[in-house]
């Protein structure tokens, strides 16, 4: 067995070495003629070597390990520690696994609708998606999961603990998270459901479009363009737009790229720069813009990462919209996934991808332009509720008229009651939406021919400390606009 595979091995290498010479033809003759053959003959026997090494330990498994394991598990645990170890991002997917994953993409799939990641061999929460049961059980971005079952993460693959996690429907499974803060430990059972993805979700908060994007699936950027035209329809003339980022855990880049170019109209969106500078490409805007200019604010969170990040990025770099809650998760690197014929596909990461001010927010995120954390806001009532309509004898206003075309005079005792400028109750309970309403808002005031950023300047001037605009170096020139592929 082990002359045989020593034998596959160096069958395997050879068409490996062929096989990278389909690359684009005068870059590979650079190689061919670059590379010192000294040198290519020495790295040829190394990885001999280490082929060799891979198939004694192998064969060494195979035979004495305590008890059975098939040549697949094997081979496929040795292809996906080789990736894995690469980065918390690349990975193997099995045939099966591969299937989860196209499912997953198109917007349904069954599971916790949760999207994770590896750190320090335990599994971290990216962010849970809306509507799904790990969002309803309480699950939040930056908790950590020990255990899944009671049986401890420690040790499995990023695949394997998301194979754990996922079940048929009405099933019930119990996580064991971490999540700062806390001295013990969270257990939160919940049951798994079909999870359909609405990426997608609209409102109108008064005379403000609200759009709210989970994820970045198929048809994302074609779904948003339609909610938008459906509320500023409702709406009339709207007066601005808050795109919602939050614990969104990104998506396919294509989708981030059509959202971003919906309300832009020229520059750079995003920029991928890979090993080979040739592979490196330029995605830019094309002309028109779906709000013709209406002021925006688009929010986002430490469960805003990649295709989110890239969409925060581009608006905000070219002033389009004025960043608006706390950090993002900082995924600045894409992944492409590469079927295998006849069996599953690797999950690599190929590029990293930058901002068009050139920036790479890879482990540092997006910084808001101002930050606004999320709290909980309560009125105070008060029962010194009197004004001058109150008060007996005052003067009444004259341009206040009644139906008979008479001075009005509010009712004894009546107290006037301010209008809500958002009356839904989901907004009056999210602070950080509430706070991009009011800024909507001043922005339109000051007009929608004025930068975003510079009236959001004078909106927030009184603007408590916690949420003064963030520090930050001065913007880099964007690049110049390219073609768009």
């Amino acid at each position: 067995m082990l002359q045989t595979f020593r034998s596959l091995s160096r069958t395997m290498m050879v068409s490996l070495l062929a096989t990278s010479l389909l690359v684009p033809v005068a870059y590979a003759k650079d190689m061919v003629k670059d590379a010192p053959p000294s040198n290519a003959a020495d790295n040829t026997n190394s990885t001999y070597e280490m082929l060799n090494l891979f198939g004694e330990v192998f064969d060494r498994v195979r035979s004495d390990y305590v008890e059975p394991v098939t040549d697949q598990k094997l081979i496929e645990s040795a292809l996906n520690g080789m990736l894995t170890s690469l980065d918390p991002h690349s990975s193997y997917m099995n045939e099966k696994q591969f299937g989860d994953m196209k499912v997953q993409t198109k917007g349904e799939f069954g599971g916790l609708g949760i999207e994770v990641t590896m750190e320090n061999g335990l599994v971290k929460v990216v962010s849970p998606i809306d509507d799904t049961p790990a969002a309803k059980a309480g699950i939040k971005p930056n908790d950590f999961i020990s255990a899944i079952d009671d049986v401890p993460v420690m040790g499995l693959s990023l695949s394997d603990a998301v194979d754990k996690m996922r079940g048929a429907a009405g099933s019930k499974v119990k996580l064991t998270v971490l999540r700062e803060g806390l001295k013990e430990p969270l257990q939160l059972s919940m049951k798994r459901d079909v999870i359909k993805i609405q990426s997608v979700r609209s409102r109108s908060e008064g005379d403000i479009v609200y759009l709210r994007i989970t994820s970045f699936s198929e048809n994302t950027g074609d779904a948003m363009k339609a909610a938008y035209e459906k509320e500023a329809k409702n709406i009339g003339k709207p007066k601005g737009v808050v795109l919602d980022l939050r614990n969104n855990p990104g998506g396919l880049l294509d989708q981030a790229i059509a959202v971003s170019d919906a309300f832009l109209t020229q520059g750079e969106i995003v920029s991928t720069r890979s090993r080979n500078p040739d592979d490196s490409r330029r995605y830019s805007a094309t002309a028109g813009d779906i709000t013709n200019g209406l002021p925006m604010v688009v929010l986002i969170n430490e469960g805003s990462a990649s295709a989110s990040e890239i969409v925060a990025g581009a608006l905000k770099d070219h002033k389009r919209a004025v960043a608006l809650g706390t950090k993002s998760f900082g995924k600045g690197s894409v992944q492409t996934v590469i079927p295998i014929d006849g069996h599953g596909a690797i999950r690599l990461t190929t590029a990293r991808y930058y901002t068009p001010s050139g920036t790479s927010i890879q482990a540092t995120g997006i910084e808001p332009d101002i930050i606004v954390q999320q709290a909980k806001v309560e009125a105070i009532e008060s029962n010194m509720n009197i004004s001058e309509a109150q008060l007996r004898g005052h003067l009444v206003n004259d341009q206040v008229k009644d139906a008979n075309g008479q001075p009005a005079t509010p009712a004894p005792g009546a107290t006037p009651v301010a209008p809500n400028p958002s009356a839904e109750l989901t907004s009056a309970q999210d602070y950080q939406l509430s706070r991009a309403l009011d800024l909507i808002r001043a922005l339109s005031i000051y007009g929608s021919t004025m930068a975003p950023q510079q009236a959001a300047a004078a909106a927030v001037a009184a603007a408590p400390a916690s949420e003064k605009p963030a520090d930050k170096p001065a913007d880099k020139p964007a690049s110049a606009p390219a073609s768009k592929p």
